[in-house]
């Protein structure tokens, strides 16, 4: 299983205006950090975006930076779950991610976690 999940962050006064941007959710100006994490907490896949990316966005730009690593997973394993919140849209990213490496749907799999209740 990979856990991603993205976080928006001011960053450096001294930062690049093509390396920052404005993220409206969370009302942030800086940058945005994509992780991909497994179970155990560790570091998986690790992107920065502009903080106006989507999650979405970000996502297929790290899953393509790391394609090779799906690319060389063998297919009669099992999937790996890939754990997304619900700023995600896993019907646009399988229609995204088939256009970059076709077989990938048959290594992967999404599942929305399920949204904390109110107690």
């Amino acid at each position: 299983m990979i856990i991603i999940d993205s976080q928006a962050v001011k960053n450096t006064c001294n930062a690049s205006v093509e390396s920052k941007g404005f993220c409206f959710y969370k009302a942030t100006n800086g940058i945005k950090r994509h992780l991909a994490i497994d179970t155990l907490g560790f570091p998986f896949f690790t992107h920065c975006t502009r903080a106006n990316v989507s999650d979405d966005a970000g996502l297929i730009e790290m899953f393509t930076l790391n394609i090779d690593y799906f690319k060389s997973k063998p297919i009669d394993i099992p999937k790996i779950t890939i754990l997304l919140d619900h700023g995600y849209h896993p019907e646009y990213l399988t229609q995204e991610l088939e256009q970059i490496y076709p077989e990938i749907m048959t290594k992967i799999q999404f599942q929305l976690s399920t949204k904390p209740s109110k107690l």
